[in-house]
């Protein structure tokens, strides 16, 4: 199979599901502006995501697919989809738990993420009516996520990775056209999460049928794999657990800084999310199935192979990008947000969190590379204690930052803390005796370093001719940045194609194919 045109299709979906999130996160700061209200939304909403990354996207997933592929590879239909039916009943019963169990102590939930809001009794208020909406979101969305996983194991890359687009035209319908039904306005994104997790799960049900995987959800907990699954999660969930516990503290800390705080890493966050979900996401999701292929067919040099790919399409696509989301930082933030009740000063403050964040780009993606490579294999451990080192190291930084820098200090921990978990990943996966690099290495990184410089001259050249982002209207503004990204990223391939690096040559997946 070509990789590399899967990673397109992905890419290309999860770039329109992103350009759509992108729209709603403009909606949302046109009409609410980055406040009180919005800090609350966000909160609310932050936390179901949170669960979902842990149960499904997270320990889930990486504890089911190797097994899946397996079944799929060795089994019969049928007890594949048994199979598939004891999974899903074990998610649907922890879940709807989990649900009931946030809507009845929601409040608690808020006080304990976000201690700042207890000085602002309708603050608290408010976010803890928003979260016991959002709730069922936690079960919607995670269901979604085992269908996306179970059409992955059969290719179907595109379908997984364009649904999230309905939660962003949930959300950009309701903030449209439906706050006026609402008091506070703020509660109409509530349900338009809910409405849009709805969404989300139906869409995939047809693509599971015609796959034939389509089942209704069974209780077994006697059934050895499914016994391998729940012993497979459990060290998944802690290490999961870890990045997402890392990011509640985040919240934590911004809670206790000025309104708006938390607002302004939302809208940073979801910047740099984008070359995250459009390249990290993307690699990490056809990996995980090959390796897992590979792994269990003993063909250990594909396998290594296979990693060394992953981490050079990182490289090939991430390094320009850390450096363009840095330089275009102000153009990103004005164009796309700074409407209506976003005052430059959030704008200012947002674009100041990005750049923090785009310091540690390169290492939030090698690490969506390098798990795989580990998880593939079915251990977990490692960089569920590697996680747990890099935790430790992130919040010790954030009590050192957060004094001097504020919320950017919070973004900047993070962006450090990936590079050790993303060296600390590797070193493993070298000492081990897992990865062999290939040939090459030393001419292929000159090859990107010209090309990211040539990029940076002709960049910091149409900036310095651009009239201010603050003038014209939205659609003007876009063009102009449209032009921008596009001449940067031809200048950087265009400088590639003439170094004689082409990317037909990361077609050849199959090179120790047995």
């Amino acid at each position: 199979m070509n990789l590399l045109k899967s990673l397109f299709a992905i890419s290309t979906m999860t770039l329109l599901s992103r350009i759509l999130g992108f729209t709603r996160d403009t909606v949302v700061a046109y009409i609410f502006g980055a406040g009180i209200m919005t800090d609350a939304f966000f909160i609310a909403f932050k936390l179901p995501n949170l669960l979902r990354r842990i149960f499904a996207e997270g320990a889930l997933t990486q504890a089911f697919i190797p097994i899946l592929i397996e079944y799929k590879n060795k089994k019969d239909n049928e007890a594949t989809r048994l199979f598939i039916a004891y999974i899903s009943g074990l998610l649907t019963l922890i879940l709807t738990l989990i649900t009931l169990l946030g809507i009845i102590i929601a409040p608690w939930i808020i006080i304990i993420t976000a201690p700042g809001f207890i000085n602002n009794p309708d603050k608290l208020a408010i976010t803890s009516k928003l979260l016991r909406i959002t709730c069922p979101y936690i079960l919607l969305i995670s269901l979604s996520s085992l269908s996306g996983a179970i059409l992955n194991t059969w290719n179907r890359f595109s379908v997984p990775a364009f649904t999230p687009a309905f939660l962003n035209i949930s959300i950009i319908n309701f903030a449209l056209f439906f706050t006026s039904y609402f008091h506070p306005p703020i509660i109409a994104l509530a349900w338009a999460v809910i409405v849009g997790g709805i969404l989300q799960l139906i869409y995939q049900l047809p693509y599971l049928k015609s796959i034939g995987m389509l089942v209704l959800p069974r209780i077994n907990l006697y059934n050895s794999n499914v016994r391998k699954v729940i012993h497979n999660m459990i060290p998944a969930i802690l290490g999961v657990s870890i990045n997402q516990v890392s990011l509640i503290i985040n919240t934590i800390f911004a809670s206790f800084l000025i309104s708006g705080s938390i607002s302004w890493l939302y809208y940073a966050d979801r910047l740099i999310e984008l070359p995250c979900g459009v390249l990290g996401a993307a690699i990490s999701t056809i990996l995980l199935p090959s390796l897992a292929k590979s792994f269990s067919d003993g063909n250990y040099k594909e396998y290594s192979y296979l990693i060394d790919w992953g981490i050079r399409l990182c490289f090939l696509f991430v390094l320009p990008s850390m450096v363009a989301l840095a330089i275009l930082a102000k153009p990103l933030t004005v164009v796309l947000f700074q409407y209506g009740n976003f005052t430059s000063l959030d704008s200012s403050m947002t674009e100041k969190a990005l750049i923090a964040y785009s310091i540690g780009l390169i290492g939030l993606i090698m690490v969506k590379v390098l798990v795989p490579a580990f998880y593939s294999q079915q251990n977990i451990k490692t960089p569920v204690k590697i996680a747990l080192i890099t935790f430790i190291l992130t919040q010790l930084m954030n009590f050192v930052f957060i004094g001097p820098f504020k919320h950017i200090g919070l973004s900047l921990s993070i962006s450090l803390g990936a590079y050790f978990n993303a060296g600390l990943l590797y070193w493993q996966l070298r000492k081990k005796g897992i990865l062999k690099l290939q040939s090459g290495w030393s001419f292929f990184l000159i090859q990107l370093f010209i090309a990211i410089v040539v990029m940076i001259a002709i960049l910091l050249i149409i900036l310095h001719i651009m009239p201010s982002w603050e003038l014209g209207n939205m659609g003007s503004r876009l063009l102009r940045l449209f032009m921008v990204c596009i001449i940067g990223a031809i200048s950087y391939f265009l400088t590639l194609n003439l170094l004689g690096l082409r990317l037909k040559d990361f077609s050849n997946t199959n090179k120790y194919s047995s």
